[in-house]
């Protein structure tokens, strides 16, 4: 039986697949090339998960083996060496560097995956597995969007990602939108997603959180699941907006909360 650490270690290959796919096929001109990250170039957007698989992978090790996890003098030691790569490095980097961690977490056998603890630095405990690689697929499919859709305006958030990361979309409001924007006004939305099916709430006034789905809400967004991950995270510009996304209601528009969820 499939657990939830073998479904994101899976879709973390199938990611990596696919990103380095292209990778391997760009030019320095294209590694310049504006991604979908507003302020980095697609050979940026390739050492952040490049330098990010490397303390990934450190970490993981250090759990492995019994050791405390690198420090904070570790991270900044592998990031002010990746800043200091060439985009065509950066390129070559990413592509070792995500496919060892890809290994790692592949390599761990079933009561490893159930049984590790892993000291991600920033959390007031160690996580499971299936935590981590989750953290892991979250910062890489949409980075892999930026990347991708520098070349391709229709990219689309990898489909084995989709369903493992809206569950945890919750978690991340806090960090990925600016109430401030809404101008003192409030709302309910209730949020119809498709592929996969999902329904609840949307609350937004002084801050932005997801609830059951209302009785009685303001109005309705209505969205791929795809869609949905990028609107939260600031990467549903209109650009790049499918069809079938749409909201109902005389509060607020799509406008709006494109404007409200910035990302990262």
């Amino acid at each position: 039986m499939s657990t939830a650490a073998d479904q994101i270690i899976n879709a973390l290959r199938a990611g990596h697949e696919e990103l380095a796919a292209l990778v391997r096929d760009l030019k320095e001109d294209d590694l310049r090339r504006p991604s979908g990250a507003s302020e980095w170039q697609v050979s940026q957007v390739l050492s952040h998960l490049g330098s990010g698989a490397e303390i990934g992978l450190a970490g993981l090790t250090a759990a492995i083996e019994g050791k405390p996890t690198p420090d904070g003098d570790f991270n900044r030691t592998v990031w002010q060496r990746w800043d200091a790569m060439s985009p065509e490095e950066h390129a070559a980097g990413f592509l070792e560097s995500n496919q060892r961690l890809v290994e790692a977490y592949e390599a761990l056998d079933a009561d490893t995956r159930s049984s590790l603890r892993i000291n991600l630095g920033f959390l007031p405990e160690p996580v499971d597995v299936a935590t981590a690689a989750r953290f892991r697929l979250s910062e890489f499919a949409l980075h892999q969007w930026d990347t991708e859709v520098a070349f391709n305006q229709y990219a689309a958030v990898t489909p084995e990602a989709v369903p493992l990361l809206i569950e945890q979309i919750g978690g991340m409001l806090g960090w990925t939108s600016r109430p401030q924007e809404l101008g003192g006004r409030e709302a309910t939305l209730l949020v119809r997603l498709r592929d996969p099916e999902r329904t609840f709430g949307l609350r937004l006034g002084e801050q932005i959180t997801l609830t059951d789905a209302p009785e009685q809400s303001d109005g309705e967004l209505s969205l791929p699941a795809e869609a949905w991950l990028r609107l939260v995270t600031g990467r549903l510009g209109p650009r790049y907006t499918p069809d079938g996304v749409q909201v109902t209601g005389s509060l607020l528009t799509l406008e709006d909360l494109r404007r409200v969820f910035v990302g990262f």
